[in-house]
Parts: structure tokens; C-alpha cells; sequence
């Protein structure tokens, strides 16, 4: 792990990475859900319990930014992404303060597009089996 990065800076490289598709890697490891209520733009999901067995989708990246609510699994998951083989030559930091400093200072959170998280042959989700 290389670090932390302010959100003021992130934005910075957000703005500055427009086009490019795979020198600027955000990370988001919150669940899906948390995920989808907002986000830092262009940031991916991908949820902590399942990063040790996607990384490798990160291979090639030059930077890396791991996000969370706080910046405090955020920076395990660095560790994590930045102990990998794969990843040896990218800057791998976490988001200091997460989602929270991320709102705080920029304002700026996105949510998927409705189609990208829509899924028409999904059955609808009622919750736990119920005896009626």
C-alpha cells in the first residue's frame, strides 16, 4: 500500500483519467447495495469478502484507490490488492475518510444508470420465506 489520497485529489485524477481505461482503478468494497444508494464516480464494486478472488481483475491498472464508508477497510483492502503479484507496479492507496470524507468535500456521489442494475429475469425479492 502506498498511502492515503484526500478526496480533493481523487477528484483531480477523475477528472484528469477521462477516456482512459485502465490507468485509474477506483475500488469500492462495500456491498452491492450500499454501492448502488451512491458512489464515487467511476468506481467499481467490488465487496471486500470477495476481493481476494477478483484482484486479478485489477492487474494492469497504474493507480488503484480502495473506498469504504470511513477509510478504515479501505485501507486493509490496499494492503490486500497492493500484496498481490499482479499488481507490483501500481500505486495502490486508500480513500482517506471513504465515502463520508468523500461527500463531505466534494458533495459529489453518482448512482448506477437503471438499466445497468436492472435485471428483468430476476424474481422480484419478497424477503425470507414467510408461512403465508
Amino acid at each position: 500500500m502506498d498511502g492515503e489520497i484526500d478526496p480533493e485529489e481523487l477528484a483531480g485524477l477523475i477528472a484528469g483519467d477521462e477516456g482512459s481505461d485502465s490507468a485509474l482503478r477506483i475500488v469500492d468494497i462495500r456491498d452491492r447495495r450500499a454501492f448502488d444508494r451512491g458512489h464515487v464516480p467511476g468506481s467499481e464494486c467490488i465487496p471486500f469478502p470477495e476481493l481476494t478472488t477478483r484482484v486479478a481483475e485489477l492487474e494492469g491498472a497504474a493507480r488503484i484507490v480502495t473506498v469504504c464508508p470511513h477509510g478504515v477497510a479501505s485501507r486493509q483492502a490496499a494492503q490486500l490488492i497492493g500484496s498481490y503479484a499482479g499488481i507490483e507496479d501500481a500505486r495502490v492507496e486508500s480513500l482517506r475518510g471513504g465515502i463520508e470524507a468523500w461527500e463531505r468535500d466534494t458533495g459529489e456521489l453518482v448512482q448506477p444508470d437503471p438499466e445497468e442494475t436492472a435485471n428483468p429475469t430476476a424474481e422480484p425479492d419478497e424477503g425470507p420465506d414467510a408461512p403465508f
